[in-house]
């Protein structure tokens, strides 16, 4: 396991990520939170961090130094990443407000947090630069004399996710209130869907025309 000084060194590194700025996860949880309210944007914030049990093993097998290193499937990950957010905002786009109050309430009756949830875990998957993140910071904080690599490599990974899900979580909350607050007017849902829809459209843009080599941001 890590000593302290090393594993407080690692948290404090991994939250300055985390913080740093506003990627495909926090917007993705945004929009979920302006469109749905807090229970899907919680939903969808879950499914980013369970991207991790995907990751962390690909990370130990070393299947992500392949994908760091080709820009050819890193790129093509940027593209499938990019397709599912400018899919998903369309759909919010061209939603009509009546046939949202619609879905909204049979949700109110049988909530379904599955897509959110799905969403959250593509849109991570997806997401190159959370990849190339994990591979270039964990190896610098696990040290050999400290015990099974391996055991240090899941709980710096856990850390890792733990932190994201604390992050992703206020913001959920935060953008899913707001929404409840005012979704009772049926003018200020619609505006709901067309700014979720905006950003996720954007932020799709975004990852198309972003650079071939991997970069270590959100």
């Amino acid at each position: 396991m890590p000593d302290l000084t090393t594993y407080a060194a690692f948290l404090g590194a991994v939250l300055a990520y985390q913080l740093s700025g506003v990627g495909p996860d926090m917007m993705l949880v945004i929009s979920r939170g302006i469109g749905q309210g807090r229970q899907a944007a919680l939903a969808t914030a879950i499914g980013c961090v369970a991207a991790g049990i995907v990751q962390i093993p690909l990370l130990a097998m070393g299947l992500a130094t392949v994908v760091a290193s080709s820009p050819l499937l890193y790129k093509a990950m940027q593209f499938i990443g990019a397709a599912y957010l400018i899919y998903v905002g369309v759909r919010f786009l061209t939603a009509g407000s009546k046939t949202f109050l619609r879905e909204a309430a049979g949700r109110a009756r049988s909530p379904s947090l599955l897509g959110p949830f799905r969403q959250g875990m593509i849109c991570n998957l997806t997401n190159p630069t959370s990849l190339s993140f994990m591979l270039a910071i964990l190896p610098q904080f696990v040290e050999p004399s400290a015990g099974s690599p391996a055991l240090q490599f899941f709980i710096l990974g856990v850390t890792m996710k733990a932190t994201g899900l604390l992050v992703l979580g206020a913001v959920a909350l935060t953008s899913g209130t707001f929404s409840n607050w005012l979704s009772h007017s049926s003018a200020f849902v619609a505006w709901q869907q067309r700014i979720a829809g905006s950003i996720m459209v954007a932020l799709g843009i975004r990852l198309l025309l972003s650079p071939v080599a991997p970069a270590l941001h959100r």
